[in-house]
């Protein structure tokens, strides 16, 4: 069988790999998945290409390995120009995106773990914290089909897969975060 060009290390459960994936086919970039399993028995590649973190997902292109998602998505974005744009061209528009992915990954994802995490009063502080956080995300993308406006891009793959997931994470906590 000939090698990829790409190579994406990942798990099935895994939304920061699944935000690498949806980058890449949006690209039209052929890929090799290599499926993980994590957490106890990470492949010796792996742990060879990402020594730091020794996390997925890792994308490997030419041979050259790279973590964090992403910063994978602007590295996909940037190395295949051609085709489907995920970053906004303009810089005011790609620093915007930059910011509400942080306040997404800060606010949001954080928050809403911290609910199912906790329990009694501290569950209900966080919750309502939570609340608040996709209160304002929501406020900020009212009247646009997706994150970036009229089109798929790079907050829809940022912070698209925790939408995804959301529900599961409510059914198994027992509580409704909106």
């Amino acid at each position: 069988m000939e090698e990829k060009e790409v190579k994406l290390f990942g798990m099935w459960a895994s939304g920061y790999a699944l935000r690498v994936e949806w980058a890449l086919k949006l690209k039209g970039i052929e890929y090799e998945y290599v499926n993980e399993d994590l957490p106890f028995n990470k492949s010796e590649e792996l742990l060879r290409l990402d020594p730091v973190t020794k996390k997925i997902p890792v994308i490997v292109h030419n041979g050259k390995p790279l973590a964090e998602s992403l910063v994978m998505i602007e590295y996909i974005d940037d190395t295949w120009k051609e085709g489907y744009s995920i970053m906004p061209k303009d810089p005011y528009d790609r620093a915007q995106a930059r910011f509400w992915d942080k306040f997404a990954e800060d606010k949001c994802i954080t928050t809403t773990l911290g609910v199912f995490t906790s329990e009694g009063e501290a569950q209900q502080k966080v919750l309502q914290e939570a609340r608040e956080a996709f209160k304002t995300l929501e406020q900020a993308i009212t009247g646009k089909e997706h994150f970036g406006g009229d089109r798929i891009g790079y907050l829809d793959l940022a912070f698209g897969w925790f939408a995804f997931f959301m529900p599961i994470f409510e059914e198994i906590a027992g509580v409704s975060i909106s």
